[in-house]
């Protein structure tokens, strides 16, 4: 563990001392106590997860959490360790606590049986320093009202009901339409615990900035879900008329029908303009059926962060595009346990076995380029000519096309 300055220590965070770890983190991120959000929803991190560093005075000067999460990789799942809710109290910054709190989190990890970690970084400049990896980005579009979509055959043939959203009849449905919506895709966390389920459709006052209650709309064939997206509308009147906005907080959908008859909804309802999606995959099939992308205005953003903790178990437990047999030289700095020369044969059926080796290396690594090409989402060749990957262009196609995903990895809610 990273030694911590004369006076300081890592400390379990206790249930009496939850509301002082909820206050370091609004420090750090200038936000203020919500009693109405503590009111109605619950808090989300489980509370064995919870660290903190005590300064001198014995108060929390730093505090860090994280997720249990079974993430979706290529070809299966890998236990993750979800790091998020760290902060450093502006009056304890340079003083090393966050590379302490990493250095906790991993250990704790490990100890666990997590053998890769994930985040969104609130600051991107961050954690590359500490081996993670941008795994994956995320878009997100402005469309204006009416935009037009490709047909899909069977999808006049659904119907959709528009309701308030009822956490308690509602939160499940949900999960369970967010969870088939992304099945197969790398990177798309479940929020398996009854706290992220309630925050997914958690609608307080303070959470709405102008906009209407959560609405909830379903595409049905029957009686049978195959759609739905949680959303609200903001109503503004301009010199023209009616000139509302839609937020989209999740639009999930099983099928190509199913998604065509859910954003033909959203992209025409009374008295809007715009339409604002969630974070969507980069290749979501929204921007293959619009008619006409270029009204759309598109914000690309990182997703998920991705560290491998416990290298040749992370490795081994997705599987690959195909047969391969590769030498890999990684470095790790924060774990040397992980560092040295790796090697990776793929058998025909996609799974891996990974073990130490004396041969020669033909592609050499940080392990940070390691946990961004670890979903699928990043090219080594790419990697290769910005000078981050070193290997024979040959070995470095090799490696893209072994570590490729047929769909793009995202995790569509920031957790």
């Amino acid at each position: 563990m990273t030694t911590l300055p004369a006076g300081y220590r890592t400390a379990v965070v206790p249930p009496e001392r939850v509301d002082e770890f909820r206050t370091v983190d609004q420090l750090a991120f200038a936000t203020s106590p919500d009693p109405e959000v503590e009111r109605l929803l619950p808090f989300p991190i489980p509370l064995d997860r919870l660290m903190a560093v005590e300064g001198p005075d014995g108060q929390y000067a730093a505090v860090h959490g994280s997720y249990e999460f079974a993430m979706p990789v290529p070809g299966g799942q890998v236990a993750c360790s979800g790091l998020t809710w760290v902060a450093v109290r502006p009056d304890h910054r340079r003083r090393g606590l966050l590379r302490s709190m990493i250095s906790t989190h991993v250990e704790r990890s490990l100890e666990r049986g997590e053998p890769v970690s994930a985040l969104f970084a609130a600051e991107s400049s961050i954690y590359g320093r500490f081996g993670y990896g941008s795994a994956a980005d995320d878009v997100r579009l402005t469309l204006p009202r009416g935009a037009a979509l490709r047909p899909v055959a069977g999808s006049q043939d659904l119907t959709v009901r528009l309701e308030r959203v009822d956490p308690a009849q509602h939160a499940g449905l949900v999960e369970e339409l967010h969870v088939q919506a992304g099945r197969g895709r790398p990177g798309w966390m479940p929020r398996a615990t009854p706290a992220l389920q309630a925050r997914s459709v958690g609608d307080p006052p303070s959470w709405r900035h102008g906009f209407e209650p959560l609405l909830l709309a379903t595409v049905r064939a029957g009686d049978d879900v195959r759609g739905l997206a949680v959303l609200a509308r903001k109503d503004s009147w301009g010199e023209g008329g009616p000139d509302f906005t839609v937020k989209v907080r999740q639009a999930s959908a099983v099928d190509a029908a199913a998604t065509h008859r859910l954003w033909s909804f959203l992209l025409d309802l009374d008295l809007t303009a715009t339409v604002e999606t969630p974070l969507l995959p980069v290749d979501d099939p929204l921007l293959q059926l619009l008619v006409d992308t270029r009204p759309t205005r598109r914000r690309l953003n990182d997703n998920m962060w991705v560290r491998l903790l416990d290298l040749p178990t992370a490795l081994a437990a997705r599987t690959y595009a195909g047969p391969a047999d590769v030498v890999l030289e990684v470095t790790d700095t924060l774990l040397p346990a992980n560092a040295g020369r790796w090697r990776l044969v793929v058998d025909a059926a996609g799974d891996a076995e990974v073990t130490r080796t004396d041969a020669e290396a033909e592609v050499r690594l940080d392990v940070r380029e390691l946990g961004a090409l670890y979903l699928g989402g990043r090219s080594a060749t790419a990697l290769g000519t910005a000078g981050l990957v070193l290997g024979e262009d040959r070995d470095l196609a090799r490696l893209t096309t072994t570590f490729g995903s047929p769909l793009a990895p995202v995790c569509p809610w920031i957790f």
